[in-house]
C-alpha cells in the first residue's frame, strides 16, 4: 500500500546544469544521484529524496512544490541569504509576511524561488 511507502517530492528544471548548480553550490545539498543526463536524484535528512528533472514546464507552477523542515527557521534563513537566496515577501489574506516570515498557530514559513522558478519553502513548527 502507498501509505506504507517512502515518498519524494520531483521538481522541473528547465536547465538541469544551472538548477544543480543551485541546489549544490547555494542550498548546500550533497551532490546528487546521477540518473541520467537529464534526471538528478537528491537525498536530504532522515531518507527523503527529490527528483530534480529537465523539462521546459519548470517554473509554471504559481504555489509550493516543497519544502524543508527546521527547527530554527532564523538560523536557516541567516545562513540562505548568506548564500544569495532571496525569500519572497507576500500580503495575501491569511498569510502576511514580515522580514520574509509569515507566522500563525501551526508554525512559521518562509518561501524562495530556485534558478528554475520553482517555489520552495522552509518551516518551523510549533
Amino acid at each position: 500500500m502507498l501509505k506504507d511507502r517512502e515518498a519524494a517530492a520531483v521538481l522541473p528544471a528547465k536547465d538541469i546544469a544551472r538548477a544543480r548548480d543551485f541546489y549544490q553550490n547555494v542550498l548546500g545539498l550533497d551532490a546528487p544521484d546521477v540518473l541520467d543526463d537529464q534526471n538528478l536524484m537528491y537525498r536530504c535528512g532522515n531518507g527523503t529524496t527529490f527528483l530534480l528533472y529537465q523539462t521546459d514546464n519548470a517554473g509554471t507552477a504559481k504555489n509550493t512544490q516543497m519544502g524543508w523542515s527546521t527547527d530554527n527557521i532564523e538560523a536557516e534563513m541567516e545562513e540562505l541569504r548568506g548564500r544569495g537566496v532571496t525569500f519572497e515577501e507576500y500580503d495575501f489574506p491569511g498569510l502576511k509576511t514580515e522580514n520574509g516570515i509569515a507566522t500563525n498557530a501551526v508554525g512559521k514559513a518562509a518561501w524562495f524561488l530556485d534558478t528554475e522558478g520553482n517555489i520552495l519553502n522552509i518551516f518551523q513548527s510549533q
